[in-house]
C-alpha cells in the first residue's frame, strides 16, 4: 500500500472534481446499528469456509519469499512473481484475460532516477536563503528530459492549491502562475478543524492529496509546486517523504513525455517553509490562518527560487497479471478482485537484511486473491457473471498498474459491476470489526455488512478519515472512473484480545516493518484473520456475481457522476 510513497499518476480530474462532493455522508466512528452482540460467530456458508489459514499461509510464504527478491517492477523479482501468479491462474483452470491470449497486460512505464542540485537557492527582498537537499527539501520531475531547471522563478503562496467550485473555493482566483513556483499546504481546508463546515471537515477529500495539488498547479501553467510538509495533516513523517523521493521512480509513459507537468515537484519541511516565509517578511502562522478562511487570496512572496535536477531515463514495460472465470449466464458483466503484486525489491540494508519482502504489503492481498480464485473455481455452482482476478503492478509507485487497467480496460467499464480490492490484511487473528475505508461512498457497504453479519462482525467506518486512505490503494483507480469499489478489512478489534492489542500491533508494524525488510512472514502470525477477510470478500463477490443489478454510488459521492456518464 502507498501510505505516502510519492504518487505521481496523473488521473484526469476535469469534471469529476466538479461534482457534488458536499453532499457526501459524514463518517461516524462506529456502525452501532450493526455491531455484533453475541460472542460466538454463526457458521458461515460452507463454500466460504473452505478458505483456510493454512491455504493463505502457503500462498503468502510463496509470494513473499526471498526468492521473489522483493517483487520490484523491472527486476528479476517482477519476472518471478508474475510467472508464479500466471502459473497459479493456469493451474486453477482460469482463462487468460490479457491480449494475445496471455495472462499479462503490458503496462508501459518510464523509470526516472533524479540527482537534484545539493541546494535550492532563495533570493529577494535583500535576502538569500540556501536550503539543503534532503534536510530541507526534496524535488523531482515527471518531465522526461536529462536536465530540468528553474531559474529565478517567482514564489507564490497559494493556500492549499485547491480549486473546488462546489465548495466555493479557489486558491488560484485572479492568479497568474505561469513560470512561477507555487507553495501550498498539505491536506485540505477542512482538515485544519477551524471550521468543520469546510469541505468534508475532518475527512480528507481528494483535494487534500498532493497528487491533485501537482495536477492543479500544472493545469495553471506553474513552473513548480512545493508542498509544505507537516506531520499531523500529512499523516506521515518527513522520513517517509524522503524515502519515497530519493530513489528511482516509475511514471506512466505519456504521449508528451511529461511536458504538460510542472518542471519541478517537491516538498519543503515545515522548518524550511517557516524560514522561507520569514525571508519574505511573512509569518507562517498568519499565512496558515489566512489559508483556512473563506475568501483567501494567494499572495506573492517577493522571492525567487533556483535549482536543477539531472535525470536518467529508462523506458520499459511492466505487466499486470489477470485471469477470468467466465460467467455461466451473464458472462458479459464482470466482478473484479484486485491486489498489487509489487513491492520495493532489494535495497538499503537494515538490520542485516536488504530484501523488502512485502509480506503484509501486499503478500496478504495476493494470498487472499489466489485463495478466492481457487474457491470460485472449485465451487459446485459457478457464478452467473464473470469474475476477473487482477494482480497489478506499480501500486507502490503511484497506482500505476490499476490506473493503466482503468484507462485501457480489457473488459468494458460500463459492464464492470465492482472492484473488490485487498491490500494489507492484518495477520493478527480473527477480528470483530470490518473497517471500511471511504465509508459512505457506495452500496457495496451493504453487501459487506451482510457478509460481516454472517461472521458475527460489525461494520466500522474508517477511523482516520483525515489521512485520505481511500485514495491510496488500487480501488481508487476504479472509483475514479466510476466503478464502485470496496476496500475493507478487519483491523480495529481483535475477537480474542480486544482493541488495544490491535492498536499496538498496527503501531509496531508501521514503526518497525512498513516498507522495510522486516515485513516478512513471521511464523507466530495468526493468519486466520486474513482467511476470515478472504472468506468475506468471497461472499461479497459471490452475491454480486449472482445478481442482475449493479451496486450504486451514494447520492453524495464524488464518483457517482462518472458512473452515470
Amino acid at each position: 500500500m502507498i501510505f505516502a510513497s510519492l504518487r505521481t499518476t496523473r488521473l484526469p480530474l476535469a469534471g469529476l472534481l466538479g461534482l457534488a462532493l458536499a453532499g457526501c455522508q459524514s463518517q461516524s466512528t462506529t456502525d452501532t446499528t450493526t455491531q455484533a452482540t453475541t460472542a460466538t460467530a454463526p457458521t458461515p456458508p460452507a463454500a466460504a469456509g473452505a478458505i483456510t489459514a493454512a491455504e493463505i499461509g502457503g500462498y503468502l510464504r510463496a509470494v513473499s519469499s526471498d526468492s521473489m527478491l522483493g517483487r520490484k517492477p523491472f527486476t528479476v523479482g517482477e519476472t518471478r512473481i508474475t510467472d508464479y501468479l500466471a502459473g497459479q491462474f493456469k493451474s486453477l483452470g482460469l482463462k487468460p484475460a490479457g491480449p494475445n491470449d496471455s495472462y499479462f497486460q503490458p503496462v508501459p512505464m518510464v523509470e526516472i532516477s533524479v540527482t537534484p542540485a545539493p541546494t535550492l537557492q532563495i533570493a529577494g527582498k535583500g535576502q538569500k536563503l540556501s536550503l539543503e537537499y534532503k534536510t530541507d527539501y526534496v524535488v523531482f520531475s515527471q518531465r522526461e528530459q536529462p536536465t530540468v531547471a528553474v531559474s529565478n522563478s517567482p514564489l507564490v503562496f497559494a493556500g492549499y492549491g485547491v480549486v473546488a467550485p462546489e465548495y466555493g473555493w479557489d486558491d488560484y482566483a485572479g492568479l497568474d502562475v505561469k513560470g512561477k513556483t507555487v507553495v501550498v499546504l498539505v491536506n485540505d481546508p477542512g482538515n485544519a478543524g477551524q471550521d468543520t463546515t469546510l469541505f468534508k471537515g475532518r475527512a480528507m477529500t481528494y483535494y487534500g492529496r498532493w497528487t491533485y495539488k501537482y495536477e492543479e498547479a500544472a493545469r495553471h501553467g506553474a513552473a513548480g509546486l512545493l508542498i509544505v510538509h507537516d506531520t499531523q495533516p500529512a499523516a506521515y513523517p518527513w522520513s517517509v517523504v524522503l524515502s519515497g523521493a530519493v530513489g528511482p521512480k516509475l511514471r506512466p509513459q505519456t504521449a508528451d513525455h511529461g511536458a504538460s507537468k510542472c518542471a519541478l515537484e517537491g516538498w519543503l519541511t515545515l522548518d524550511a517553509a517557516k524560514r522561507l516565509f520569514t525571508a519574505a517578511g511573512q509569518s507562517y502562522d498568519a499565512l496558515y490562518a489566512a489559508a483556512n478562511q473563506r475568501g483567501f487570496r494567494a499572495r506573492p512572496l517577493g522571492l525567487t527560487i533556483s535549482t536543477s535536477i539531472q535525470q536518467k531515463l529508462r523506458r520499459q514495460t511492466s505487466k499486470n497479471v489477470l485471469a477470468v472465470l467466465p460467467g455461466t449466464t451473464n458472462a458479459g458483466e464482470y466482478v473484479i478482485y484486485s491486489a498489487h503484486w509489487d513491492h520495493f525489491g532489494v535495497g538499503k540494508v537494515i538490520a542485516g537484511d536488504s530484501i523488502y519482502n512485502g509480506a503484509v504489503d501486499d503478500g496478504t492481498g495476493l494470498a487472499a486473491l489466489l485463495s478466492i480464485a481457487k474457491e470460485f473455481q472449485q465451487a459446485k455452482e459457478k457464478p452467473a457473471r464473470s469474475i476477473v482476478f487482477l494482480a497489478v503492478t506499480g501500486e507502490e509507485q503511484g497506482l500505476l498498474g490499476s490506473a493503466y487497467y482503468a484507462q485501457h480496460p480489457p473488459f468494458p467499464l460500463a459492464k464492470t459491476v465492482a472492484d473488490l480490492n485487498m491490500d494489507m490484511l492484518w495477520p493478527y487473528g480473527p477480528m470483530k470489526d470490518l473497517t471500511v475505508i471511504g465509508y459512505g461512498q457506495s452500496e457495496l457497504e451493504d453487501y459487506a455488512r451482510a457478509a460481516a453479519k454472517e461472521q458475527d462482525r460489525y461494520l466500522l467506518p474508517d477511523q482516520t478519515p483525515e489521512t485520505g486512505m481511500f485514495y491510496r490503494s488500487d480501488h481508487f483507480s476504479f472509483a475514479h472512473v466510476g466503478v464502485p469499489s470496496l476496500y475493507a478489512s478487519g483491523g480495529f478489534e481483535s475477537r480474542a484480545q480486544g482493541k488495544a492489542y490491535i492498536a499496538d500491533k498496527r503501531k509496531a508494524y508501521t514503526t518497525n516493518m512498513y516498507h522495510k525488510p522486516a515485513d516478512q512472514v513471521d511464523p507466530a502470525w495468526d493468519l486466520s484473520g486474513v482467511a476470515q477477510d478472504a472468506q468475506l470478500y468471497y461472499r461479497v463477490g459471490q452475491r454480486l456475481a449472482g445478481e442482475t443489478t449493479f451496486p450504486q454510488w451514494r447520492a453524495g459521492s464524488e464518483f457517482r457522476a462518472a458512473r452515470v456518464k
